[in-house]
């Protein structure tokens, strides 16, 4: 099956139920069906090839989603395109990753001039929401209408690139990553059996689509659900959103959750509508998780995964966050194996390690992508031993529930001892005053590498250094405490929302005139 054969599937089971809402514009999905065939018959009248490579640049929108829709019905490759990284950035990807069409929202029409020195292979520039200087053509003077059907122009092969992604580029330059038709139907498979719903679902995009957010609304259409789309992330409208539509699932990564928590309505809101809240892309606080439980009610849904495996490498439901007793059941657990994915404990000799044991996660099975774009030295690295290395720390207990320790590349070696920042960071949290925090290591003669924390604090609050460092130490002890705890206003973040250690990480390293 193809992508496109999924969005069919929901159009033919509710061909007159609402796909898409935009603040006060709303399409069925025989509507969102017959756009999409338009603009598929404009772009093969334009001389888009079977295969050839699509972007669309731009925040969240109907318009974008029904733009991507497109590509896939007229057989294309999309490439996912982060409106939101810089304009060098995005020539580099939309350049690696050959990029024949361009859907380009007037909001990053700017940008269009670097690309067209920058990235020869883009064939045409296609503007989404008006026309706009630098765009070859409108998308409303490119969709033709018609009935006849779009011939199908692949052959729809499990193996089949369906889509590109791009690995954000937190950890050194973006790579391309080849995701084929059969990693969307194991996507899709994973999602719903670790998250079946009671009726079709309304979902919500908070987050930005052009990440997570992005292809599980995609993936919610299989099911005939509605996506509801927001232009940006915005607690209060949030909330509005969920009592006016009766949002049944989202995706927030936990940042987002912290603030959805921190809204003064939030408890008077009416949240019953909602079967599932996924979080992932970071740890959760414990103690905002076993807030959110309470707030928002037993909804939160927990995964891990990550570009080259999307979202459903593992899970923990709704279910399974408390025990009998109303506590955690399995803190800071990111789940079991999903139905479709073999998950292990690996260590650096490509040995299985035993439970309780920390290594790195490794994965097998179909969510695991095709490789990177034109970078089989890359493949080959992330590949060793038969298993696709995730480059995270974490161990696994006696009954399978898998828990994230940190990122292999951020751990501190303090004093000779492994330091892992999400562990520290777990602690900070615990301190109502802390909105979120970051753990790092800095140059330290004596230590080698002494830890260090910088703190957001909430807002309207000011944090005591001296209290939060005593709790820390009486919670983990003195290796693990850090040395000194710096205060910020706002941490720096990814355009995922992740916060970016590496940044507050190369401050203090290029201070020192060290990087290692």
């Amino acid at each position: 099956m193809r992508m496109i054969d999924f969005f069919d599937r929901g159009a033919r089971m509710a061909h007159d139920r609402l796909c898409m809402i935009e603040g006060n514009t709303s399409r069925t999905y025989s509507e969102v069906q017959r756009r999409s065939n338009a603009i598929a018959r404009g772009l093969i009248a334009d001389g888009f090839a079977p295969g050839a490579h699509a972007a669309v640049l731009s925040g969240n929108s109907m318009t974008a989603f029904e733009a991507i829709l497109g590509v896939l019905r007229a057989d294309g490759v999309w490439v996912m395109a982060n409106n939101r990284a810089s304009v060098s950035e995005n020539a580099y990807l939309l350049d690696l990753l050959d990029v024949d069409t361009l859907f380009v929202h007037s909001d990053l029409a700017d940008r269009v001039e670097t690309f067209r020195r920058d990235c020869p292979n883009i064939r045409r520039y296609v503007a989404i929401d008006r026309p706009i200087d630098g765009a070859d053509v409108w998308l409303g003077d490119l969709v033709i209408e018609g009935d006849a059907t779009i011939p199908q122009r692949r052959s729809g092969a499990s193996e089949e690139l369906g889509f590109l992604a791009n690995t954000g580029g937190t950890t050194g330059r973006s790579k391309g990553v080849m995701l084929s038709n059969g990693n969307w139907q194991a996507l899709v498979s994973s999602l719903v059996a670790s998250m079946p719903m009671k009726t079709p679902p309304v979902n919500l995009v908070a987050a930005p689509m052009t990440h997570a957010a992005g292809p599980l609304a995609l993936a919610s259409m299989a099911l005939g659900g509605t996506v509801v789309v927001l232009p940006a992330f915005d607690a209060g409208a949030v909330l509005q959103a969920i009592e006016r539509h009766r949002v049944t699932y989202m995706f927030l990564p936990p940042t987002a959750v912290y603030m959805l928590l921190a809204h003064p309505d939030v408890r008077s809101a009416d949240l019953s509508s909602l079967e599932y809240i996924s979080y992932a892309g970071a740890p959760m606080s414990l103690d905002r998780l076993k807030e959110a439980i309470e707030v928002l009610g037993p909804v939160m849904n927990a995964s891990f995964g990550q570009t080259e495996a999307p979202m459903c490498v593992t899970a923990m439901p709704p279910h399974e966050h408390l025990n009998a007793a109303g506590e955690l059941a399995h803190p800071g657990s990111c789940g079991r194996a999903n139905l479709l994915s073999i998950v292990e404990i690996m260590d650096d000799a490509g040995n299985i390690l035993p439970p309780g044991e920390r290594g790195e996660i490794v994965v097998r099975g179909p969510l695991v992508m095709q490789g990177y774009y034109k970078n089989p030295e890359a493949t080959a690295e992330v590949s060793t031993f038969g298993w696709h290395h995730t480059g995270d720390i974490g161990l696994r207990d006696e009954g399978g529930w898998f828990y994230v320790v940190d990122r292999k590349k951020d751990m501190i070696i303090s004093g000779g001892f492994n330091v892992y920042p999400a562990e520290v960071e777990q602690a900070l949290m615990a301190d109502p005053q802390v909105q979120d925090c970051a753990v790092i290591g800095v140059p330290d003669e004596k230590w080698g590498e002494a830890v260090v924390a910088v703190v957001e604090p909430k807002a309207g609050c000011t944090i005591d250094v001296a209290a939060l460092l005593a709790a820390t130490r009486e919670a983990l002890g003195p290796v693990k405490t850090p040395k000194a705890i710096e205060v910020m206003d706002q941490l720096p973040r990814s355009n995922a929302g992740k916060v970016l250690r590496a940044e507050l990480r190369k401050q203090r390293w290029a201070a020192a005139g060290r990087t290692i």
